[in-house]
């Protein structure tokens, strides 16, 4: 009997974990799920912000809840829940669900490891390397190690937004502001 190789292994689980995730999460909006407040075009943040996950957990555990994950918001509209792998016992992977609001999205950055991105519900703008392209949801769109990216949400309603990635750490470089989003007056 021949071997699969430890990379498709590797690409199988992650599209069975995945697809767990999927189903596991529906299409419930992320403020229903917790009862941390959220950024609302009323209440939006000025600024960036960090905070550490409020509940523990152990890397052996099979599941986390959102609570357990470390929490970002990035101006203007980008609130985030991140699973930094190698902290939760990922040898490959790490996510980063958003909850982006309209007209939201984060700064224009690069990763030195390839993303994808899923969208259930909603529209994104993406600007990629050079391109702009418009995605209805429900889609993945795919982005390549090594290119300068960012989207926002092109819609009227708050989305939900799950970036998977191929390493266990999360890390990328800021390259700007997001020239996508139009800035806006607060009244």
């Amino acid at each position: 009997m021949s071997r699969v190789p430890r990379r498709i292994l590797l690409s199988v689980s992650a599209v069975t974990l995945l697809t767990t995730f999927l189903i596991f999460s529906g299409s419930t909006r992320l403020q229903e799920k917790s009862k941390v407040s959220r950024p609302t075009a009323e209440n939006t943040p000025d600024a960036d912000y960090d905070r550490r996950a409020k509940m523990a957990f152990s890397p052996k555990d099979h599941y986390f809840r959102f609570d357990q994950l470390d929490e970002a918001y990035r101006a203007p509209g980008e609130y985030t829940h991140r699973l930094e792998g190698e902290k939760y016992g990922f040898e490959s992977l790490s996510f980063i669900i958003t909850d982006t609001q309209p007209n939201g999205g984060p700064n224009l950055h690069v990763h030195e490891f390839e993303e994808a991105h899923i969208l259930l519900e909603g529209t994104a703008k993406y600007q990629m390397g050079e391109k702009t392209f418009t995605a209805d949801a429900p889609y993945i769109v795919k982005v390549p190690a090594g290119v300068p990216h960012t989207f926002m949400n092109a819609g009227t309603k708050p989305f939900n937004l799950v970036a998977v990635f191929a390493s266990k750490r999360l890390g990328s470089k800021r390259l700007g502001p997001n020239p996508l989003i139009q800035p806006t007056v607060k009244k």
